[in-house]
């Protein structure tokens, strides 16, 4: 029986990079554009951060808009694909998150941008994040989410069973934002924080929405999917219901992608701590003006 905690096949991942890494910039759209909000969320800290990591580089996009930001004097590029790493620059390697190959305390700073949705052990990969920064580094992060691709998703379900009378795993698994706070406290993080922001974008035909995933290197890697190629009339069919369920006035169709970001240091006693519980020097209801009411009470309408 397979491990409950390996839900990707880590080598489909590579090789869906591999194929992806030479023609990437055809479809980079994505990256680039979550990148950027990721390096804007850097200028939010007034730290610098001279020794950087960027997680998962694909071809170097998130590099590229760094340009400088955030103190960075030296950036180190890894990711799961060789071809991906050649591409991203002198200082790159290949790299998998599930072991990463720093020793501990080496980084400032670690970005990783739309990557690390691919982890089967995810609180294993940020344990690992969160040893290799120096302590009081920075972490941010950022991977789809269980929202993204849900039209898709709908669309090949119905179809597959319409079509083929069962359903099999043809999207892969992704978190929930509820769960990526846990994590980070999971992993040994403080002062954690995972919010999470929607992408659309318009297409004109379903089909083009597939291409562009396999052109991302985004294509199904899920261990349990079906291994064969999915049939032309379930394909054919899953396009037609995308159209019917969610096409637009125009005849475009929307694709949703969630983007979870993850915002954590690596602990140092200089932090901010919570307070203990009872040791305000206030009363809320003293701030508030309005009588204090014992825990079990029930208020009375005024």
């Amino acid at each position: 029986m397979a491990d409950p905690m390996t839900v990707f096949d880590r080598r489909t991942v590579r090789l869906h990079r591999e194929r992806a890494a030479k023609g990437l910039e055809s479809f980079d759209f994505l990256f680039a554009e979550v990148g950027e909000r990721l390096a804007d969320r850097l200028d939010d800290v007034t730290r610098r951060f001279p020794m950087a990591l960027d997680l998962g580089c694909h071809t170097g996009i998130l590099a590229g808009r760094l340009a400088g930001r955030g103190g960075i004097e030296t950036l180190v590029a890894c990711d799961l694909s060789e071809a991906m790493a050649r591409r991203a620059g002198p200082l790159a390697l290949a790299a998998d998150e599930e072991r990463l190959p720093f020793a501990e305390g080496v980084f400032d700073l670690v970005l990783s941008n739309l990557s690390l949705h691919w982890v089967n052990d995810l609180p294993g990969a940020l344990v690992q994040i969160r040893r290799a920064l120096r302590p009081d580094g920075l972490f941010l992060g950022a991977l789809f989410g269980g929202a993204t691709c849900r039209e898709l998703r709908q669309a090949l379900a119905e179809a597959e069973i319409a079509q083929e009378g069962g359903l099999s795993p043809r999207v892969s698994p992704l978190a929930e934002v509820r769960d990526a706070g846990n994590l980070l406290q999971r992993a040994g993080f403080a002062l954690p924080v995972a919010d999470s922001d929607t992408l659309t974008v318009s297409y004109a035909d379903p089909l083009k929405l597939m291409a562009d995933l396999r052109g991302m290197g985004e294509a199904n890697a899920a261990l349990a999917r079906r291994r064969t190629p999915t049939r032309r009339a379930t394909l054919a069919a899953a396009a037609k219901r995308y159209q019917s369920l969610f096409a637009a006035a125009d005849g475009r169709v929307p694709a949703t992608f969630e983007v979870i970001y993850l915002t954590a240091w690596a602990p140092h006693p200089s932090q901010q701590k919570p307070a203990r519980p009872g040791s305000a020097k206030a009363r809320l209801a003293d701030a508030l003006g309005v009588p204090e009411i014992p825990a079990g009470d029930k208020a009375r309408p005024r």
